[in-house]
């Protein structure tokens, strides 16, 4: 008897990704979202400074008032230290009934949401992390407000994503879009704030993310012009054009503080280690970290609050021995305890600020024993500020571009780029995460390290099924009842994110698919088992983040 042959469907000429009609659209409906989203999210970032000098005013001058004062001007004399603790405690308060979710500073948070929750957030945090930031800091806290705005915009931007019930992809595109508007809103710097989405949140680079983000970050900008000020944040003398010679000792100033980079973030985690082992519940940590801040700013006031007037203090090169020292160690021992507590903050203003005072220092030595050396202490100051936030931060492209915009000096940008890679590429030696990755890490979290395509998003579903039974016939698969590690395995040398699962007794018929969090979560279920566990906990740091689909179909 013949056998019949099995009708097979003509090849269809699919339209390129995102270049429809309807994907357009899609486009355009999610761009004009972000962009009134950033209009709002401006005003909230407004709202927030203000609410920052209120509570410095009531906290340190007994007034109400929104004028901005900083913390250091205050007459409490030994008093001063209460301030902080009273802080702590309201914060610790707030995440105990509220949301533990608003301890930290928040980009690490972000980043969590985006790769385990479906860029979800709840809604609660949009009031209450601005709120619990602006105590934290208005009662001196020495945080920057740009953490803050950020969680904050990005929960905005992850609340209306919600609600418009959007695709996961597209909801992380407004959360990001919220995130960075809410930066740009604070500092006025469009581009910085679109290469920090995508190096720490987007992890990719297309036109259906990058539009809607980018018309964000230039809408948070005009929302800083209209409310806050339309000259650089941080004014600076201007910048000579640098000399080979003077570029030598640029490059190695930023070696150097790539390695103090790697210990300032290292020594944050192991405050926060050290918190973990007090035998106190975790809502009094932050009035036990405000003791330090409060303690140090008794001795050197300058280190409490936002500090953002250190900052050009140190841009102008022109501080003293004693107050540049106090800027880098005193406030890296009151921000890190602080940090390491658990409360409500940000990290760039005080990375800016140890990093700034930190290449002044060196400047300054290296003027004192090599007069000849032509070094300029601003500069000095601009890449020592640069450099700490691209090697603790591991965002290098988004340093340099940041200091360029808050200063506006083009001359800076060669010694930018050389003193920040030095310092990356030895954050990168020395550190497994950074800063802002660390954390959720330790959660069992990868975060991607390179934008690597996957294989599989190119090939079409003839290319590896058989047309009528529906049997794998070309790239990587396992059988149902296979072993997880052969799975894994897998994985890792395709570069792939998921799996087709076959039945051998039915021709190799595709019967469901393999994700690596169908893996994690089965093992996490055994946690008894410790090396299936750690197995699991191997996985998800190889980077591999696959959503659930179908059934289990391997154990």
């Amino acid at each position: 008897m013949k056998e019949e042959a099995i009708p097979v469907a003509p090849s269809l000429e699919l339209p390129e990704p995102d270049r429809t009609k309807r994907s357009y659209i899609r486009v355009f409906r999610i761009s004009l979202q972000a962009v009134m989203n950033a209009v709002i999210i401006g005003f909230i970032a407004r709202l927030l400074v203000a609410l920052i000098h209120l509570i410095t005013n009531i906290s340190f001058y007994g007034r109400f008032s929104f004028e901005e004062l900083s913390p250091a001007g205050n007459s409490l004399g030994w008093a001063v230290v209460l301030v902080p603790v009273a802080g702590g405690l309201i914060v610790g308060i707030m995440a105990r009934l509220g949301s533990a979710a608003i301890r930290g500073h928040g980009i690490p948070e972000a980043m969590e949401q985006v790769l385990t929750n479906e860029s979800r957030i709840k809604p609660i945090i949009t009031w209450l992390k601005p709120l619990s930031a602006a105590i934290s800091i208005g009662t001196g806290g020495p945080f920057g407000a740009e953490g803050p705005i950020i969680a904050t915009g990005g929960a905005f931007g992850s609340l209306a994503g919600q609600i418009m019930r959007i695709s996961p992809q597209e909801r992380k595109v407004m959360l990001t879009a919220g995130a960075t508007a809410g930066m740009a809103a604070i500092f006025g710097t469009p581009m910085a704030a679109l290469l920090l989405a995508i190096e720490l949140l987007l992890f990719e680079f297309s036109p259906r993310s990058v539009i809607p983000v980018a018309l964000a970050c230039a809408t948070g900008t005009a929302m800083h012009y209209a409310l806050f000020e339309s000259g650089p944040v941080f004014p600076m003398p201007v910048v000579p054009a640098p000399g080979y010679t003077q570029m030598l000792w640029y490059v190695g100033m930023g070696l150097v503080i790539g390695v103090l980079a790697a210990g300032v973030s290292k020594s944050v985690y192991w405050i926060e280690d050290m918190f973990e082992h007090l035998p106190v519940h975790w809502m009094f940590w932050p009035a036990i970290g405000a003791v330090a801040v409060g303690a140090v700013g008794y001795f050197a006031p300058y280190t409490l609050g936002v500090g953002y007037d250190n900052i050009t203090g140190l841009l102008s090169g022109s501080l003293p021995w004693k107050l540049v020292l106090g800027l880098c160690l005193l406030k890296f021992i009151s921000w890190s305890v602080s940090l390491g507590s658990g409360t409500s903050g940000g990290t760039l203003a005080p990375l800016l600020t140890i990093g700034g005072a930190t290449g002044l220092a060196m400047g300054m030595l290296i003027q004192q024993f090599f007069p000849e050396s032509g070094l300029h202490l601003p500069t000095c100051a601009l890449i020592g500020m640069a450099a700490m936030f691209a090697g603790a931060a591991r965002a290098l492209l988004t340093a340099i571009v940041f200091a360029f915009e808050c200063t506006m000096q083009p001359h800076g940008l060669l010694p930018l780029m050389g003193a920040c890679t030095g310092a990356y590429f030895v954050s990168f030696l020395l550190m497994r995460s950074s800063i802002m990755t660390e954390k959720i890490h330790r959660r069992g979290v990868a975060t991607p390290d390179a934008y690597e395509p996957d294989v599989l998003r190119y090939m079409r579903v003839s290319e590896v099924m058989e047309p009528a039974t529906g049997a794998v016939n070309k790239g990587p698969y396992v059988y149902a009842g296979s072993q997880l590690q052969l799975a894994m395995d897998l994985m890792a040398r395709y570069n792939i994110e998921r799996l087709p699962v076959v039945d051998p007794a039915r021709k190799d018929e595709a019967i469901g698919e393999l994700s690596a969090m169908m893996i994690f979560r089965a093992y996490s279920r055994q946690k008894q088992d410790g090396e299936q566990y750690q197995q699991a906990i191997s996985l998800k740091r190889r980077g591999y983040r696959l959503w659930v689909s179908g059934r289990k179909w391997v154990r």
